[in-house]
C-alpha cells in the first residue's frame, strides 16, 4: 500500500522527464516531422504531366461524383495552352479566383507561357508558391487555396484565395476582467496570429505554421520570440508535436493533453486562454504559444502554479490594490480546498477546539438530519458542482435562473426536509465562492478534485488526515513539471526574479524577462555589453 502511494504521489520515482535546465539526451525530431502532416511511410501519387491527368486525379481523390464542393475549372491560358484551376467552393473566394486568376490568364497576350512567368507578371495574387508534391497541393486546396496546373509543367502553383466566413472578434466570455482589453481569440488561425502581432511589436516574434501528424492535417502555429525563448524548450515542444500520430485533433484541448507531461494529474500543465493580451504577456516572458485552427483558445507553455493564479487585470491596478486582490484570491483558493475538510475534522474529532456555543449550534442544526456529516458534506459538494455545470451548459438567462433556484430554493428545501444542516450548507457555499476566485477554469476543477480528497482524508483521520492530504498534494505539486519547469518555481527550486509572485510588486523598468524558463536573454545582454 505504501509503495503504491509513493508511486502515485511521485516519491522515489526515476527522473526521466525533460529538464529545461539540463541538456536533453538524444537528437530531437526535426520540425518538419509535423510540418508535412502525413506519415513518413505514406506513398505519394506521381505528379500529373497533363491537365487531363490532373483533372481525372482530382476527380477521383476528392470523389467529385458525390462531392459537389470541389471545383475543377479547365480553360486556355492565352487562348492556346490548356490549364486547370482547382479550389473548394466556399473555402476559396470566388471574386479572387475570377478577377485575379482566371481573367488575367484567359486574356494573356504574351508569346511564352510558363508557370514562373505567369506568377511573376500576370497573376494578381499576393501570396504564391510553386510546389511539385501532390500532397501539398491536396492540403492547400482543402485549406481554401487554389491550385493552378499548366499542361506539360512538372509543378503546380498554389495561390492564396482564402474566403470562407469566420466569426468576428468578440469579447472574452470565460476570462472577463473589469480593467483591460475585452477582445478574445476566434476560430481563425490567421486572425489569432494577427491579434498577437498587434500586441507584440518585436522583430524577433516568430509564428511557425504547420500541420498535425498522423493524417489529421489540422493547421497550427507555434508563436515565440527568436533569441529569447529557450532553444531547449522550443526543441522539446517540436519533438512532442512530431510524435503525435492521430487523425482526430480538432481542438487545442486535445492537442494539449497529448503533449503535456503528466496526463493523470488533475492540475493543468498548460495554460489555456482566450485572451490575446494574456498570451502576448507570456510570450514576451519567453514562453511558447500554440494556436490551432478552429479553436478560440491559445496554449501557453510552460506554466507554473503562480502564473495560473495571476489575472490579466493585476497590472492595471496600483500596487496596494493589486496586492489586496491577489491575497484575497489565494485566500479564497485555500478556503475552497481546505474549509470543508477542516470543518469536518473539527466536528468529528476535535470538539475541544470549538467553543461551546459553536458546538451547540452545530449539534442543534444536525438534530433531525439522518445521514452522517461526512456523507452530507460530499452530497452538498456534489449538488453544488451539479448546479454549476447545469448553469454553464444552458443559455445565459436560464443559467442565471438555475443558479438562483439552486442556491435559494433547493438549499432552503434541503434544510426544511432535514437533508442538510444550515451550517454545512454555509460551509459548502463559502467553499464554492472561494473556488470562483481562481482565475483559470481548469485550476478551478482541479481545486474541486483536491477539495473532495481533503474531505475524505479529514473524515478518516481528522486534522492528522487533513495534514497528510495537504502534504501529499504539496509533494505532488513539487514533483510536477511543465515542459521541464518545476510547477512551484521560482520557490521550488529558487530562481532569480525581480518582482514578487503573491504580492504585486512595483511596475518599473526591467531589461530582461523572468528567468523561470531560463530564457536566452542573458546571453544577448552579455553580447551587447
Amino acid at each position: 500500500m505504501f509503495m503504491r502511494l509513493t508511486d502515485i504521489v511521485g516519491f522515489d520515482k526515476e527522473k526521466r522527464s525533460f529538464e529545461l535546465y539540463e541538456k536533453e539526451k538524444g537528437t530531437p525530431d526535426p520540425f518538419g516531422a509535423w510540418r508535412d502532416g502525413r506519415a513518413k511511410d505514406e506513398k505519394e501519387p506521381p505528379f500529373p504531366r497533363s491537365v487531363c491527368e490532373a483533372y481525372e486525379l482530382f476527380s477521383k481523390e476528392f470523389n467529385r461524383g458525390k462531392n459537389g464542393d470541389v471545383v475543377l475549372r479547365r480553360f486556355l491560358t492565352g487562348k492556346r495552352r490548356a490549364s486547370l484551376a482547382v479550389y473548394m467552393n466556399g473555402m476559396a473566394d470566388d471574386t479572387k479566383v475570377n478577377d485575379f486568376i482566371l481573367r488575367p490568364l484567359m486574356t494573356f497576350e504574351g508569346e511564352r507561357i510558363t508557370l514562373k512567368g505567369l506568377l511573376e507578371n500576370t497573376i494578381r495574387i499576393g501570396e504564391t508558391r510553386r510546389v511539385s508534391s501532390l500532397n501539398e497541393v491536396f492540403l492547400a486546396v482543402m485549406d481554401g487555396m487554389t491550385a493552378l496546373f499548366l499542361d506539360g509543367e512538372s509543378e503546380a502553383a498554389i495561390l492564396e484565395t482564402h474566403g470562407f466566413e469566420k466569426r468576428a472578434i468578440g469579447s472574452a466570455e470565460n476570462e472577463k476582467v473589469v480593467s483591460g482589453p475585452k477582445e478574445s481569440f476566434t476560430e481563425s488561425l490567421r486572425t489569432n496570429i494577427t491579434l498577437m502581432r498587434r500586441l507584440i511589436h518585436e522583430k524577433d516574434l516568430v509564428a511557425e505554421t504547420g500541420l498535425t501528424g498522423g493524417g489529421g492535417n489540422t493547421r497550427l502555429a507555434i508563436v515565440y520570440r527568436e533569441g529569447v525563448t529557450n532553444e531547449a524548450l522550443l526543441t522539446e515542444i517540436k519533438r512532442r508535436l512530431g510524435r503525435i500520430r492521430t487523425g482526430s485533433i480538432l481542438t487545442s484541448g486535445m492537442l494539449g493533453q497529448m503533449i503535456e507531461d503528466d496526463r493523470d494529474s488533475p492540475l493543468p500543465q498548460i495554460l489555456s486562454t482566450e485572451r490575446p493580451d494574456r498570451a502576448a504577456s507570456r510570450v514576451m516572458q519567453g514562453c511558447v504559444c500554440i494556436l490551432v485552427e478552429g479553436s478560440p483558445f491559445a496554449l501557453i507553455m510552460p506554466v507554473t502554479f503562480f502564473s495560473l493564479m495571476n489575472s490579466p487585470e493585476d497590472v492595471y491596478l496600483r500596487k496596494p490594490l493589486g496586492t489586496m486582490l491577489r491575497l484575497v484570491r489565494y485566500a479564497g483558493a485555500a478556503a475552497s480546498v481546505l474549509l470543508p475538510g477542516y470543518f469536518l475534522s473539527l466536528t468529528l474529532y476535535h470538539h475541544g477546539i470549538l467553543s461551546t456555543e459553536v458546538l451547540s449550534t452545530v449539534m442543534a442544526s444536525r438534530m433531525m438530519v439522518f445521514e452522517p456529516i461526512g456523507v452530507e458534506m460530499l452530497l452538498l459538494l456534489f449538488i453544488f458542482q451539479l448546479i454549476r455545470e447545469a448553469g454553464q451548459r444552458v443559455p445565459g438567462n436560464i443559467g442565471q435562473a438555475i443558479g438562483i433556484i439552486g442556491g435559494l430554493v433547493m438549499g432552503q428545501a434541503a434544510v426544511t426536509a432535514h437533508l442538510a444542516s444550515p451550517v454545512v450548507l454555509i460551509i459548502v457555499a463559502a467553499s464554492g465562492l472561494g473556488n470562483f476566485c481562481i482565475p483559470d477554469y481548469q485550476t478551478q476543477l482541479a481545486a474541486s478534485y483536491f477539495r473532495i480528497f481533503a474531505v475524505i482524508a479529514a473524515w478518516m483521520g481528522g486534522l492528522l488526515g487533513l495534514s497528510a492530504a495537504v502534504i501529499a498534494a504539496a509533494c505532488h505539486m513539487a514533483g510536477l513539471k511543465s515542459f521541464g519547469v518545476p510547477y512551484l518555481a521560482p520557490f521550488a527550486p529558487r530562481a532569480a526574479r525581480k518582482r514578487p509572485l503573491i504580492f504585486r510588486g512595483d511596475i518599473g523598468m526591467h531589461e530582461r524577462p523572468d528567468d523561470v524558463t531560463n530564457t536566452s536573454f542573458d546571453g544577448r545582454l552579455e553580447e551587447e555589453e
